[in-house]
């Protein structure tokens, strides 16, 4: 029997059980981002506009990492963070963490003094200013061609709404210009509305070495 406040070791053969495992799991997560592309995220993206969804952006205490508000609700940002969670990718965390690095670099609309988790991520200047920090930041333009699929775009709509959405590998009919996924207030859908609002950002972020 163990004295009281003796320390358990673990036997070595053991420990080198768990940490080849953690090893073979974090090459199988690499590897699946390393295999992501763009059209992955399209389809991520597509998929989510055969599901019902309430327009909802209310502020929710959520898990973290990882963490979502309800799968039948969500607004514009939460299409994006769902597609790029199918990747593996969580928005979640990297804004977070990159707001506790400098949170001063970005927008204090909210008037808070700190990260917030729960609700940073969900947050349309957020996500400009995250993608921005990323390197990710591409030229505004009128050119239909200079938006690749997967590519995010931003815009402000009337009453000065931020929005974001996800371009589509699908063009307009009759046109070169691409369609758009997005949650405009009636849950996701793909149409046309990329020269419809002044568009405030354009960025290509897929930090998985994949190449369109």
């Amino acid at each position: 029997m163990l004295e009281s406040g003796a320390k358990v070791r673990t036997p070595i053969p053991t420990l080198i059980a768990r940490l080849s495992t953690i090893g073979l799991i974090i090459i199988a997560v690499f590897s699946e981002l390393q295999g992501a592309s763009p059209r992955d995220l399209v389809e991520a993206a597509r998929a989510r506009t055969r599901q019902r969804e309430i327009y909802d952006g209310s502020y929710r205490v959520i898990a973290y990492p990882m963490g979502d508000v309800p799968n039948d609700r969500g607004v514009c940002t939460d299409l994006v963070i769902r597609a790029y969670r199918s990747l593996q990718v969580d928005l979640q965390v990297l804004v977070h963490e990159d707001m506790q690095r400098d949170f001063s670099a970005y927008p204090p609309f909210w008037g808070l003094r700190k990260p917030d988790r729960n609700i940073d991520h969900r947050r349309v200047p957020n996500l400009q200013k995250f993608f921005e920090r990323a390197g990710a930041r591409l030229a505004v333009t009128r050119i239909p061609e200079d938006y690749a699929e997967g590519d995010l775009v931003t815009w402000m709509l009337p009453g000065n709404l931020p929005h974001i959405g996800i371009v589509s590998n699908q063009t307009v009919a009759g046109s070169r210009r691409p369609k758009i996924i997005h949650n405009i207030g009636a849950g996701p859908v793909e149409d046309d509305i990329l020269f419809t609002y002044p568009i405030t950002g354009h960025y290509r972020f897929l930090p998985t070495g994949s190449s369109r």
